[in-house]
């Protein structure tokens, strides 16, 4: 099933779109905030098209992505009681706000960082930053270098690559794709069962 490299295609034609920064920006803030697909899968193939706008889209990325942080500690900060904790019960999420809980009283902002680099569920710790009552600035600052760390790293490597990882990974995307699947049910078994 060749599922991933129609999705691979269809990605790179809405890369090409007139609209496409403005899809990348809304995206952007709404993965911080609630929604659940990882920029980097609007930001890679935009890349890649215009190689000449990688370090463009990869600022777009970072900004509205803390934008959508800060609207998520916001969120946090002010309706954590009568609107996200009944949602996260709601959506099952409540051991993640939990560990994310632990994370903050062990780590503090620096988690802010790692979870703004690492694909690890961004929102939640936007979210938790505010509901903790994390300082605002530092949250800023880490979610700033995590944010930029991450999609400059992304624009960078679809810039080293250029047209050759393009091709390369047209060719292996759906091994990619299914490889992920696979790890990921795995490691949501190893989460749930150990």
């Amino acid at each position: 099933m060749k599922i991933f490299s129609r999705m691979y295609a269809l990605c790179l034609q809405w890369a090409k779109h007139q609209y496409a920064v403005y899809y990348l920006g809304v995206m952007s803030f709404a993965e911080s905030v609630i929604f659940p697909i990882p920029v980097d899968v609007m930001l890679a193939p935009m890349c890649l098209a215009r190689l000449n706008k990688a370090w463009r889209y990869a600022l777009i990325a970072t900004v509205t992505s803390v934008l959508g942080g800060v609207c998520g500690y916001f969120l946090g900060l002010f309706f954590f009681d009568s609107l996200i904790e009944p949602m996260l019960k709601q959506t099952h999420y409540m051991d993640t706000y939990k560990t994310a809980e632990i994370w903050f009283a062990e780590y503090g902002v620096w988690v802010v960082l790692l979870v703004g680099f690492a694909p690890i569920p961004y929102k939640i710790f936007t979210i938790s930053a505010g509901a903790l009552n994390m300082a605002l600035l530092p949250f800023v600052i880490a979610s700033i270098v995590g944010r930029a760390g991450r999609f400059y790293l992304v624009a960078g490597l679809m810039k080293l690559g250029g047209e050759k990882m393009e091709k390369k990974l047209h060719q292996i995307v759906d091994w990619l794709g299914w490889g992920l699947v696979v790890v990921a049910i795995i490691a949501y078994l190893l989460y749930k069962y150990i």
